[in-house]
């Protein structure tokens, strides 16, 4: 047996240092049997996991292996064929992506897709479209929490650096008073010192706010130092959870899920 795979199996399935506070939390989001996929092409073959609220879980896999097929059907930009998704006691399959955005559920994308030609603020502004909070009052309290933003106000998005772009993109969605955050790649492209800002503005949200993340991310220091627990994504269908410092362990991933 590899060095990898007798690290894992010697472990129990939920074997994180806080797994028996993690089981008496409450379940914000849970997932059955999923199946969607693009057209008549299949990517997942029947996903099944539980994020409790305010938890911080993370998803590794191989490329193509449906981490972000996975996170645009829970966020219902592609069609549900089988299964059941429900965010609180909400089944959320058949619902639209403004439904859900609506009843909690935010969405990072992996590129950000901020609206480059908008100005920072009216990006945030587009943030608050489904808030029934005041719209400065949200602003604020957004900006609160990423304050590099305030420098840029009037600069239009595009002119941003890829980490201020992604502050920007975390920004927005929280002005839509998630209840639970799925974050694409975020640190694709970006600096280490905004990749460690963004690790501990998340902590620093998780703790005020009690806010949920579900997380796709290839950089494994950044997916182990959030991260609760880690499931393992194989060709459409979770594995396999471990815990943070078997994902700290850069051999053991690339044995075990051969990421790059």
């Amino acid at each position: 047996m590899s060095r990898a795979m007798n690290a894992i199996e010697t472990l129990p399935l939920s074997s994180s240092p806080d797994a028996n506070a993690m089981a008496a939390r409450p379940a914000l989001l849970s997932v059955e049997g999923l199946h969607s996929g693009y057209g008549r092409i299949p990517i997942l073959g029947g996903v099944s996991l539980t994020v409790g609220e305010g938890e911080f879980v993370g998803i590794l896999g191989h490329n193509g292996m449906g981490k972000t097929t996975l996170l645009r059907t829970l966020m219902g930009y592609l069609p549900v064929t089988a299964g059941r998704i429900r965010l609180g006691d909400e089944d959320i399959a058949r619902r639209s992506p403004t439904a859900r955005a609506r009843l909690g559920m935010g969405f990072v994308p992996q590129g950000r897709e901020i609206f480059a030609t908008l100005s920072v603020r009216e990006n945030l502004r587009m943030g608050c479209l489904l808030s029934d909070r005041d719209e400065d009052e949200t602003i604020a309290d957004s900006l609160s929490v990423f304050p590099r933003l305030k420098a840029y106000l009037d600069r239009p998005g595009g002119a941003l650096s890829g980490g201020e772009q992604q502050l920007l993109a975390l920004a927005r969605c929280l002005c839509g008073n998630p209840r639970i955050l799925l974050l694409d790649e975020p640190t694709e492209g970006i600096q280490p010192s905004i990749i460690e800002e963004i690790i501990e503005t998340l902590q620093a949200i998780g703790r005020a706010r009690g806010l949920t993340i579900l997380l796709v991310e290839q950089n494994l220091t950044f997916i182990a130092g959030l991260s609760e627990r880690v499931l393992i994504l194989q060709k459409g269908v979770v594995t396999r959870e471990i815990p943070p410092e078997i994902a700290r362990d850069r051999a053991m991933i690339e044995e075990f899920v051969g990421m790059e």
